[in-house]
């Protein structure tokens, strides 16, 4: 598989001929300073292209095209959107970038309330604490009927929480959820905005009446839209699962399981319509067994993610060591690369080492933990490609 790395640009800390020296091939990335809904011009394309390739690299991915609320929920300017997002697309394919990474997750991407846990070691990673998000519903969001979602034991944890957490904890909790692991990719909402609570509620009440069937629907037709410039230009879309693969804020999620992977993959079934097969977001759900999904998709896979979580008892998981955990990612190597090994692949979510922290780096997206990472990745790639070899 292809080594590439998610780079947020030319504003991005770590730099692309640091990079080039770790062993990395070609770069995940997006025009971030482009609004949501927007049209990317062939211009800006060509020149971000050029200058990734100045470098020595490839644009192997963009990582993201989003699809804006409105397709999702279905708004009255969805078709203007869709048109936007195809004129994007083609402008992509003229250009030679043909792999497009995208979510279909409602308001929130990826979920965490922790994004400096510590471990023993010193080291910090991210962690999702399902009261602590609880609490972050029921109490600073006040989302009506929040409290169904959860069992006793998680509630009598909550009310608990509510005891301790300053408004500090508050804002900090607020920070990890809907600022800080949101704004940086072009999300909803941005660091320095006021009131983002205030917003993040009005987001979610676009969603209200949208079901799990009506969601589905919505992705089945902006899939439908957007396949002939896919087929025309060569383009692969490859939907990244949700994270994590349950039900958040009320709001359906549609990408969790094999069973909503079958229903994508066959309601639209192009072969441009395929998966991003990330091993850490699913690995999150116990209903998941890793490597058996791998197996099944790596025929639809058009990119994959490499990390992986530890799962506790009650509902919390963390990222776990990118050779351990649920994720089981040397199976998931020696399956892509026996089965679709053309693919790009890129290190998700390393941990904050000592020489990493006050960097400034984006959540989840140190240098030295994801370089940590690789070199480990790329030992098991080696290893697993002899053993094909003899």
């Amino acid at each position: 598989m292809e080594k590439t790395w998610r780079w947020f640009g030319k504003k991005d800390k770590i730099k692309l001929d640091m990079l080039r020296q770790i062993g990395v091939e070609g770069i995940v990335s997006a025009l971030h300073e482009i609004p949501n809904g927007e049209i990317w011009s062939l211009e800006a394309i060509n020149d971000y292209k050029n200058y990734i390739e100045s470098f020595g690299l490839r644009w192997s991915v963009v990582e993201s095209l989003a699809v804006s609320e409105a397709i999702k929920y279905g708004g009255e300017n969805r078709d203007v959107l869709i048109e936007n997002y195809i004129q994007s697309l083609e402008n992509l394919g003229k250009a030679g970038v043909t792999t497009v990474c995208y979510n279909f997750m409602p308001v929130l991407d990826w979920a965490r309330t922790d994004l400096f846990y510590q471990w023993e070691d010193g080291s910090s990673s991210l962690y999702f604490d399902k009261a602590k998000f609880a609490y972050f519903e029921i109490h600073i969001l006040q989302r009506e009927g929040a409290e169904n979602d959860y069992n006793s034991e998680i509630l009598q944890k909550v009310e608990q929480l509510k005891n301790t957490l300053t408004q500090e904890d508050n804002d900090d909790l607020i920070d990890s959820i809907i600022v800080k692991t949101q704004g940086f990719v072009n999300g909803n909402i941005k660091e320095g905005d006021q009131n983002p609570v205030a917003i993040f509620k009005s987001l979610l009440a676009l969603y209200d009446g949208v079901d799990k069937n009506q969601l589905r629907e919505n992705m089945k037709y902006f899939l439908e839209k957007i396949m002939p410039v896919c087929e025309k230009w060569g383009i692969q879309m490859c939907v990244h699962p949700d994270d994590p693969p349950f039900s958040l804020l009320g709001l359906p999620r549609i990408v969790t399981n094999e069973e909503d992977i079958d229903w994508f993959l066959n309601a639209v079934d192009n072969p441009h319509n395929g998966l991003t097969f990330c091993a850490g977001s699913l690995s999150a759900g116990l209903q998941n067994d890793v490597p058996k999904l791998a197996r099944k998709y790596a025929y639809r896979t058009k990119f994959v993610h490499l990390r992986s979580t530890n799962v506790f008892e009650n509902g919390d998981f963390i990222e776990a060591h990118h050779l351990g955990g649920r994720g089981k990612l040397i199976e998931v190597i020696r399956i892509f690369e026996k089965e679709n090994p053309d693919l790009p692949m890129r290190i998700d979510h390393g941990r904050l080492l000592t020489d990493d922290i006050d960097k400034g780096y984006n959540p989840g997206y140190s240098f030295l933990g994801r370089m940590l990472a690789l070199g480990q990745i790329e030992g098991v790639m080696a290893a697993i490609q002899n053993e094909m070899s003899n």
